[in-house]
């Protein structure tokens, strides 16, 4: 059953609280510090509302443990007995507050959280394997199409590890394509992603880097802060262009895949540089050009370099005629939510193979809904239509 409790909101928020913060606080109440804190928590008057379904979650994750027993309510009473030792519900598991949205939330120790969300993934994902995933880290570069696919990988539980990484807040135009509503214009599409991932599982570990990939930046966010560890794999979908170019040569130079969806025609393109560390970038459509060079090219000759990489003779008719009018009477690209959910999904399913070990190779693939589900004219037949009409 599921209690909401209503707090008074404090009066005056922390200035920047609505846009910066990402990271929710996770509070153990078995312990005495934990305790102390989330007391302190409920008295500041931070807290808007109190989610504890503890009870039901203790359900599932008996129903887990042997899908086959019908139990009574008297022994999943001493099943939740049995799982928490003793201590009062209230007392046990994790509380997380989410500082954005000011929500309480009790949920299942870690391990146990992770067996029971992803507890639908099997047999298509077993268990060891989504350990294995769980291990792995990614990196996002574009958190507009890339939001689809960052939070796709978080619901599926491909990699425990994200680094997010983009340099633009999210604007109106922006929620045609990304799940997200009008109270979070003006948030970091960084920190929006991160907040979206978090909410589904707040036992991830997510970095961010608001400014996006720079050159002072591109470093850590490929090897960590401090030496946290390198990527595992990388999803690239950022529109500039030297962040494209740098990026790859990141992953090459580290032996590091990477996935892109170009958000056209279904585009799904894999650089598979951990198994071929001398690959050219793009397959070798830009031919040797460097950051470098892109860094000194101007609008046009970036334009140019962009329809090289998407492969300007296989871009959808709309896209084609779309190009020259960007600028004119397009103010960007176009996109459709539904080109973006797709794109996240097929990023999402080619990263967990390929972190699996799955023989994936380098190359392109185009899932085109036009063509697998085309349009052929009149709904019925003239002839079907006449026999209609006379049975009538």
């Amino acid at each position: 059953m599921v209690r909401h409790r209503s707090v008074p909101r404090p009066a005056v928020l922390t200035p920047g609280a609505a846009t910066s913060h990402f990271r929710p606080v996770l509070l153990d109440a078995s312990s005495p510090a934990g305790l102390r804190d989330l007391e302190a928590l409920a008295a500041s008057g931070s807290v808007s509302a109190v989610h504890d379904t503890i009870e039901d979650q203790l359900d599932e994750l008996i129903r887990c443990e042997d899908p086959a027993v019908a139990h009574s309510a008297g022994s999943r009473a001493a099943s939740r007995h049995r799982i928490c030792g003793g201590t009062p519900l209230w007392h046990w598991g994790t509380w997380v507050f989410y500082p954005w949205n000011g929500r309480l939330a009790h949920v299942l120790p870690r391990e146990s959280f992770q067996r029971v969300r992803t507890d639908r993934n099997r047999d298509k994902i077993d268990r060891a394997q989504q350990r294995e995933l769980r291990a792995r880290r990614i990196g996002v570069v574009g958190l507009s199409v890339g939001n689809s696919a960052a939070v796709t990988l978080a619901m599926e539980g491909v990699g425990g590890s994200f680094r997010l990484a983009d340099f633009d807040a999210l604007g109106l135009s922006n929620l045609n394509r990304l799940r997200a509503g009008v109270g979070d214009l003006g948030v970091s599409k960084a920190v929006l992603a991160a907040r979206q991932m978090f909410e589904i599982d707040p036992y991830l570990d997510i970095e961010v880097f608001v400014d996006g990939l720079t050159e002072e930046s591109i470093g850590s966010f490929f090897d960590g802060v401090d030496g946290t560890g390198p990527l595992d794999l990388l999803v690239e979908e950022c529109d500039t262009v030297w962040a494209k170019v740098a990026a790859r040569e990141y992953a090459r130079d580290r032996g590091i895949p990477v996935l892109m969806d170009a958000n056209d025609r279904g585009l799904l393109d894999v650089e598979r540089f951990d198994l071929e560390p001398l690959r050219p970038l793009f397959h070798g459509r830009t031919g040797g050009s460097t950051s470098s060079d892109v860094a000194r090219m101007n609008r046009g000759e970036l334009l140019s370099f962009l329809l090289a990489v998407v492969d300007e003779a296989r871009l959808s008719p709309a896209m084609r005629d779309a190009v020259a009018e960007i600028g004119r009477s397009l103010s960007s690209w176009p996109q459709l939510a539904s080109g973006v959910m797709l794109g996240g999904a097929l990023v999402a399913d080619t990263a967990r193979r390929i972190l699996l070990g799955e023989p994936i190779p380098s190359g392109r693939t185009y899932i085109d809904l036009d063509e697998l589900i085309p349009s052929v004219g009149p709904l019925a037949a003239p002839e079907f239509v006449r026999v209609m009409e006379a049975v009538r």
